[in-house]
C-alpha cells in the first residue's frame, strides 16, 4: 500500500486510551476541514480556542457536550487541520462521535486512522523529523523516569541536532572532495591544504561520542537484558526473588527445579533491566531438563549481560570446579560477565577468600569483577546493583542521553565504517582514487541522514509507524 497516497485523505480516531475515564479525545487531520468542523459543532470554530457545545447526531439529538478545538494548517501538529473533540471518556459516547464524524465525512473520503498515522504526516509535513517523530512513541511508552526524561530531550531535537551535526562536517569533507575532482588540473592540493586526513579523524571522534550516548540511549529504551547463569542449586532462583522483592521463581533444595526460563523486569537508578532466570547447567539425561538448558544457552548468547553466579560452599567439592571451568569456557565472547559469589551467610569471609583465590585458578579465569551475596538474607544485593550499571557502562539516571533505537545505533555503526573505509585510502595512499573516497563519503552522510529520515524508504516508514497507538 503506497503511504504517500494513503495521506492525501483525511483520517479521524480516538485518541484517548481504551476504557473509561474523565475526558476522551476524538482527533480528525486532514486538508480543508472547515466545512467538516461547522457540520459537527454547527458553527464556525476561532482557531486554536476551546469552544464549549452540544455535539449531536444525525437526528439532532446530543451525543455529549464538550469541547472543541480546531487548529488550520500549517499551525497544528500533523501540519494539516486538525479539528479535536473532547467529550466524556466513555467508550460508547466516544464510538457515537466517530461515527458520526465518519459519516459527515463520507464525500471526503473521511477513513480511520491506521496506527502512528497523525505522527507520520507530521514527519512528511516537516513537523518533526523522523527520530523525533519515533521518540513521541518512546515517551508514551517510557517505562521509567530516566527513559521519559531521556525520550523528552530526543523529542525535543537533541538526537537530531547531533546527527544534523555530523552531517554538516561530513558535507565539508564532500565539498573538498568533489573540488579536487572537478579541477584535477589545478596545481593544488585541496585535500593537504585543507588537512582532510585530520577532519576526519576528528569527525569520527565527533561521531564516537554520539554512539556512545545512542547506544546508552537504546539501553534506556529497550533495557539490559541480565542473564543468571550457573550450576544448579547456586542459588539463582532466590536472587531473581530477591531482586523482584516477589516470589516468582519456585526454590527447593532440589537440583533442577527450575526446568525453563523465569523473566521479570525491574529497575535500578531509572535504568530497565530484564532478569532471566535461567536452568541450572549441567550434563542430564532428562529430557525436560536438557531442553531448559538448552533454552539456557541460548538465553546467555542473547544477553546484554551475564551474571556467573557461584555457591561458596561448594567450592571445594568433588567435580565443582571442574563443572564451572566447562562452563567458564562456554560463555559467549564479547558479552560481559560478573561473577556472584552466593551464600556468604553460610560461610566466613576469613576462610573463603582463600578459597575463592584458588577457584579462579582451578577454573582457569583471570580474576574478574565479582560481589559477594547472600540472596537468602539480601546482602551484596546494593553493590550487585550498581556493579550491573558500572559494567554496562549506563549512566546513572541516565542524565544527558537522548532516547535512542537499535536503528540508530546501526546506522551510525555503518557510518563509522564508511569514514573508516574513507582515511583508510587517505591514509594507504597519496594518489587515492578520489572518486572511492567520494563514494565512501557520499554512503556515510546518506546513511547518518537516515537516522532524521532525509533518506527513507516507505516500507521502513510503514515498520516504524505500525509501532505507534492508534490516534497519535
Amino acid at each position: 500500500m503506497n503511504l504517500l497516497a494513503q495521506d492525501a485523505d483525511p483520517v479521524a480516531a480516538i485518541a484517548t486510551a481504551p476504557g473509561r475515564g474523565a475526558v476522551g479525545i476524538v482527533r480528525v487531520s486532514g486538508k480543508s476541514l472547515g466545512a467538516l468542523a461547522r457540520a459537527i459543532t454547527g458553527r464556525d470554530l476561532a482557531p486554536r480556542h476551546a469552544t464549549y457545545l452540544p455535539l449531536t447526531d444525525a437526528q439532532g439529538g446530543i451525543i455529549d457536550q464538550g469541547l472543541a478545538l480546531f487548529f488550520p494548517a500549517p499551525h497544528s501538529y500533523t501540519g494539516e487541520d486538525v479539528l479535536e473533540l473532547q467529550i466524556h471518556g466513555g467508550p460508547v459516547v466516544l464510538q457515537l462521535l466517530l461515527a458520526r464524524l465518519l459519516e459527515l465525512g463520507r464525500a471526503m473520503r473521511l477513513r480511520l486512522a491506521q496506527p502512528g498515522e497523525f505522527t507520520r504526516r507530521a514527519f512528511l509535513n516537516g513537523k518533526l523529523d523522523l527520530a523525533q517523530a519515533e521518540s513521541v512513541a518512546d515517551l508514551i511508552d517510557a517505562s521509567t523516569e530516566a527513559a521519559a526524561r531521556s525520550a523528552t530531550r530526543a523529542l525535543a531535537g537533541e538526537l537530531s541536532a547531533a546527527v544534523q551535526a555530523l552531517a554538516a562536517q561530513l558535507v565539508d569533507l564532500r565539498l573538498l572532495v568533489e573540488a579536487t575532482l572537478d579541477f584535477p588540473e589545478e596545481d593544488i592540493d585541496f585535500l593537504r591544504q585543507a588537512q582532510a586526513q585530520q577532519r576526519l579523524r576528528d569527525l569520527q571522534q565527533a561521531l564516537d561520542q554520539v554512539q556512545a550516548r545512542t547506544r546508552q540511549g537504546a539501553l534506556l529504551r529497550e533495557g539490559l537484558h541480565v542473564v543468571l547463569a550457573g550450576q544448579p542449586n547456586v542459588g539463582k532462583s532466590s536472587l531473581l526473588n530477591a531482586l523482584a522483592g516477589a516470589e516468582l521463581a519456585i526454590v527447593t533444595p532440589i537440583a533442577g527445579t527450575t526446568r525453563d526460563k523465569v523473566s521479570q523486569s525491574i529497575q535500578i537508578e531509572g535504568v530497565p533491566l530484564h532478569i532471566v532466570d535461567t536452568a541450572g547447567l549441567r550434563d542430564s539425561t532428562d529430557t525436560v531438563e536438557r531442553i531448559g538448558v538448552e533454552r539456557s544457552w541460548q538465553a546467555i548468547a542473547d544477553a546484554d549481560v551475564v551474571l556467573f553466579l557461584h555457591d561458596l560452599t561448594r567450592l571445594q567439592a568433588p567435580g565443582y570446579a571442574a563443572a564451572e571451568a566447562e562452563i567458564a569456557r562456554g560463555l559467549p565472547r564479547g558479552v560481559p560477565v560478573l561473577h556472584g559469589f552466593n551464600k556468604s551467610d553460610q560461610t566466613a569471609a576469613d576462610s573463603a577468600a582463600p578459597l575463592v583465590a584458588q577457584a579462579w585458578a582451578d577454573w582457569g579465569l583471570t580474576p574478574g569483577e565479582s560481589v559477594w551475596l547472600s540472596a537468602a538474607r539480601g546482602d551484596g544485593l546494593p553493590e550487585l546493583r550498581s556493579a550491573l550499571l558500572r559494567l554496562t557502562g549506563v549512566q546513572r539516571g541516565g542524565e544527558g542521553v537522548f532516547i535512542a533505537r537499535q536503528r540508530h545505533v546501526q546506522a551510525l555503526a555503518e557510518a563509522r565504517e564508511h569514514l573508516d573505509a574513507a582515511l583508510d585510502l587517505l591514509a594507504r595512499d597519496a594518489n587515492a582514487p578520489l572518486d572511492l573516497l567520494a563514494e565512501e563519503l557520499r554512503l556515510g552522510h546518506q546513511t547518518l541522514m537516515r537516522i532524521t529520515g532525509a533518506y527513507t524508504p516507505d516500507d521502513l516508514l510503514g515498520a516504524i509507524f505500525s509501532s505507534f497507538c492508534i490516534g497519535k
